[in-house]
């Protein structure tokens, strides 16, 4: 701690906002822009180019997810758990799809066979999630569109009650809503995203109190 870093009161005690607070915030920021540029791009690239180069956007994709999922602040740590293990099963499902008939065939695959949402599905499981906090954090519009409209999407092609191009349109809708996210949260104060650290103080000694 520095003399400038900023001091709060928490619900269990005062806390402060560090440097290396404010760098995991921006960092966790650019990482779910990236990941929401590069689900974007790829969409696009697949409805207007069609799908042969387009699992390409996927890596990045699953990058920017991965490293939002390490810098991200919830005070669960059960539930940060859970988000980081469904997108490691997901990158996993994306690993066996993209080998089983070939990078440029895969999303060919997916749209033929739409079984493997269930295998690719934990990764936007994850990300939904993260919309899901933000909303519950920040009640921004834009983060429960994107938590919806992921699993209606996906739900809606594995049950085949929605056409192809409707399922389509919601992903390509919710992608753009995450880039809307992540650039709104550049704008808002590290400490806003840190939360309340005397809970996350509060939680740990109680966990250390179980484990005793």
């Amino acid at each position: 701690m520095t003399t400038a870093d900023p001091e709060f009161e928490g619900v269990y005690g005062t806390y402060t906002i560090t440097e290396q607070d404010r760098r995991e915030v921006q960092r966790y920021r650019f990482a779910l822009l990236v990941c929401g540029l590069s689900f974007s791009a790829g969409l696009l690239q697949w409805w207007q180019l069609g799908s042969t180069f387009a699992w390409l956007w996927v890596l990045p994709l699953a990058a920017g997810l991965g490293f939002a999922l390490q810098w991200i602040h919830i005070y669960l740590r059960p539930l940060h758990r859970a988000l980081q293990l469904f997108w490691l099963v997901g990158c996993l499902g994306w690993c066996v799809l993209l080998a089983r008939g070939g990078p440029n065939e895969a999303l060919t695959t997916l749209q033929h066979q739409p079984l493997w949402i269930l295998a690719i599905g934990p990764l936007f499981a994850a990300l939904a999630g993260i919309g899901f906090k933000e909303f519950f954090c920040f009640r921004r519009p834009e983060a429960i569109g994107l938590t919806l409209l992921l699993p209606i999407a996906l739900l809606g092609r594995l049950s085949s009650l929605l056409p192809p191009e409707i399922c389509l349109g919601l992903l390509t809708t919710a992608a753009l809503l995450l880039v809307v996210l992540a650039l709104r949260k550049f704008g808002i104060p590290a400490a806003a995203d840190v939360g309340d650290k005397s809970v996350f103080a509060y939680l740990e000694q109680q966990r250390a109190a179980g484990a005793q």
